[in-house]
Formats: C-alpha cells, sequence, structure tokens
C-alpha cells in the first residue's frame, strides 16, 4: 500500500440487521418476476415493481448496466491439519496466478500451511490450497490445480440463505459470457 492509497474499510461496517423471513431461501421463478426497487430522484420516492417491468420504466438517455460475468464456484470448504475447517471465498486471481480470497476463519492461519479441501460429500479429497500470505482483510492462496476450483467449488451463496438445494445454475444471471463474479446475484 502507497501512502496515497484509501485505508482498507472494514467488513464489519457492512453489516446490517435482517429479519429472517424477509428473506428468500429458493431464486424465484419465473426469473422475470424478482422484485426490483424503483427510486425517483426527483421526489425521493421508493416504489416495488417487478423485473419484467424494466422496459416499461427506461426512458431515452438512460443508462443500462448489465452484469454479463459468470459466477464461478467460488467458496471452497477446506481442512486444516489440526481438523479445524476453514471457507475461502476466492475474489479475484492474481497475475502470477494466485488467488486473493477471504478466510473464515483466518485470524490463526499461517503463510506456508497446506489446506486439505472437502468435497461436496463433505469428506476430504486430494486437492489442496496453500496459503501463501496475508494482506490487510484477505489471504493470497495458491490452488495448484485450477480444476480443483470448478471439482469442489461451491456458489458462493450469502450465509442468510439456508437452503442451497437448489440448481446452482439458478443463482447465476442468464446475461453471463465469462465466469469471473465471485458472488451470486441474489439480490
Amino acid at each position: 500500500m502507497t501512502s496515497g492509497d484509501p485505508e482498507p474499510l472494514p467488513v464489519e461496517r457492512f453489516d446490517y440487521e435482517l429479519p429472517a423471513e424477509l428473506i428468500a431461501q429458493t431464486p424465484i421463478e419465473p426469473r422475470d418476476a424478482a422484485r426490483l426497487l424503483v427510486v425517483s430522484r426527483a421526489d425521493r420516492s421508493l416504489t416495488d415493481r417487478a423485473f419484467r417491468e424494466l422496459p416499461e420504466l427506461l426512458r431515452q438517455g438512460d443508462l443500462l448496466v448489465v452484469n454479463d460475468t459468470r459466477v464461478m464456484p467460488a467458496r471452497l470448504v477446506a481442512q486444516r491439519a489440526s481438523g479445524g475447517r476453514v471457507e475461502l471465498l476466492l475474489l479475484s486471481r492474481q497475475p502470477d496466478g494466485r488467488w486473493r480470497s477471504l478466510a473464515r476463519p483466518a485470524r490463526r492461519l499461517r503463510p506456508g500451511e497446506w489446506l486439505a479441501l472437502i468435497g461436496h460429500d463433505d469428506n476430504p479429497v486430494d486437492d489442496s490450497v496453500k496459503v501463501v500470505k496475508r494482506e490487510h482483510e484477505t489471504m493470497i492462496v495458491e490452488v495448484p490445480d485450477d480444476r480443483a476450483i470448478q471439482r469442489h467449488g461451491r456458489v458462493p451463496l450469502p450465509p442468510y440463505i439456508r437452503d442451497s438445494s437448489s440448481d446452482p445454475e439458478r443463482y447465476k444471471t442468464i446475461y453471463s459470457r465469462e465466469t469471473g463474479s465471485a458472488a451470486a446475484p441474489t439480490a
């Protein structure tokens, strides 16, 4: 970090109260029935609409930004040599091929430590991840075999979604072209 860089923003600043009864546990069907919150800058009003109504809400000159990145199976579950479990969320590939990730719990992870990946059946597999270094709130990890991410990675759903039994494809945007998102479009 150079002297001109801003201080990292603590992750805790994004915590908020979310009543359990307001949390959808599965994606809505059909997709275009998803809720859409319309904010009027003119009178600061909020209106509940449906995504299918978007075309009638757009006006000439409006800018529509579409996320066309596909969600990758960026959530890896691993086990330390001590037996403790660690969850990694791969955020971005670094120029050297390593991954910037969030780890939970991260406090006791040490550079050079190897983590055995846990498969979808909740059992250890032959693939592993190496902790390279800590950088502020993130860890740099090395995945020796990138195919392990596809084999053992999971769709990174927010922790408030308890039912992850539905088809992972339902959490991926239909506009996707290239893999790259580290978070499913759940909002």
